[in-house]
């Protein structure tokens, strides 16, 4: 059976997606589709490779029974336009970075997390970095949010319906 594959992407790949892939993965776990899915999150920028989520997005998480700590920071490669069939961006830095690296037979493959979240009035996840632990618990209820508006736009399309049947 061929997977749903998602790919979260941020900046440096140790705060916002990495979050999303844990949050997304608790929510299908849930759920019991985790067999449909193949998750993975990376980042535009190489600042990270091989490093844990940071220590504050791992205990937010925590607190919300949600694991991070196996999860390792890495880089987009190319592969993953072909590889992915949702390369979800956390802001327009990292939208437009994914649109000028991609080939043009993949751009459809990219869109804003948040677009499954549009009672938030926003596209953007705001990078936690530098904030203060309320940054965290922000990031969390977002990309909640747009975990749950994203996997019901599946259920929505049939995608996951398809998976099911194979």
């Amino acid at each position: 059976m061929e997977k749903i594959k998602v790919l979260f992407v941020c900046m440096g790949n140790i705060c916002r997606s990495p979050t999303a892939e844990g949050v997304f993965a608790k929510l299908i776990r849930e759920q019991n589709l985790e067999e449909l899915f193949l998750l993975d999150s990376a980042g535009t920028h190489a600042y990270h490779v091989g490093e844990p989520p940071d220590l504050r997005a791992q205990q937010a998480a925590l607190e919300r029974d949600i694991e991070l700590r196996h999860l390792r920071a890495r880089k987009v490669v190319m592969g993953d336009f072909e590889d992915f069939d949702y390369l979800l961006a956390m802001d327009a830095e990292n939208y437009t970075a994914l649109m000028n690296a991609c080939p043009g037979d993949y751009k459809d493959k990219i869109s804003y997390f948040l677009d499954y979240a549009p009672q938030l009035d926003t596209r953007e996840v705001p990078d936690p970095y530098f904030g203060g632990k309320y940054g965290f618990e922000r990031v969390l209820d977002m990309i909640e949010a747009a975990s749950v508006g994203f996997l019901n736009t599946l259920q929505k399309t049939g995608s996951i319906n398809e998976k099911i049947e194979e």
